[in-house]
């Protein structure tokens, strides 16, 4: 699974993308990229809400008992730390075990709790700014957030939609929809 992130840098916003993989294991999570430990912890803290929640996300119970995860963040925004990747991380995960793949045109920034709860984070104006130079169309925000839109010019505004959520599986059902199986036409008698 692949998800995009938006991160804060000194010079700016950008981009993040955060692949997840999984392979036969023992329940192991691999972090690579250059991450720094708040990275790390939120990519932990991803996994354990996965693992807790599993069965009402309808995946497999044990899915992670014969497997290794892996994320890594490939080189992009400078500073790969600070607690605003949590929420990617998990979206990359869960569509890795659900086999739903995350729209491309959709990014996300906020910090998860073990709960699932969504935390605010900084920077929104600049992360904002980078996803709409990057061609992104929607944005999930955390609820708590709202207010910074306010220091965004109002044609960016405009030209994204935003999402605010409040726990997990807001941003889950909103980014990975189920596909709706077309109905199946009676056959015709010839």
């Amino acid at each position: 699974g692949v998800a995009t992130g938006l991160a804060w840098t000194p010079t700016g916003g950008d981009i993040l993308f955060i692949e997840a993989t999984q392979m036969p294991g023992r329940g192991q999570l691999i972090l690579t990229g250059s991450l720094g430990d708040v990275m790390k912890e939120s990519a932990h803290a991803a996994l354990s809400y996965i693992r807790a929640n599993a069965q009402r996300w309808k995946i497999e119970k044990n899915f992670a008992r014969n497997s290794d995860f892996h994320i890594h963040v490939p080189a992009g925004a400078i500073p790969k730390d600070g607690p605003s990747a949590g929420l990617a991380m998990i979206l990359a995960l869960m569509s890795l075990v659900t086999q739903q793949p995350v729209a491309g045109d959709v990014a996300m920034t906020g910090e998860i709790t073990l709960r699932g709860k969504v935390m605010p984070v900084g920077g929104i104006k600049e992360k904002v700014l980078a996803a709409a130079r990057a061609g992104i169309q929607r944005i999930i925000l955390p609820k708590r957030n709202e207010h910074n839109l306010e220091d965004l010019p109002a044609e960016v505004r405009r030209k994204l939609h935003f999402v605010f959520v409040r726990n997990v599986g807001e941003a889950i059902r909103y980014v990975l929809k189920k596909k709706k199986k077309k109905p199946s036409r009676p056959a015709r008698k010839a």
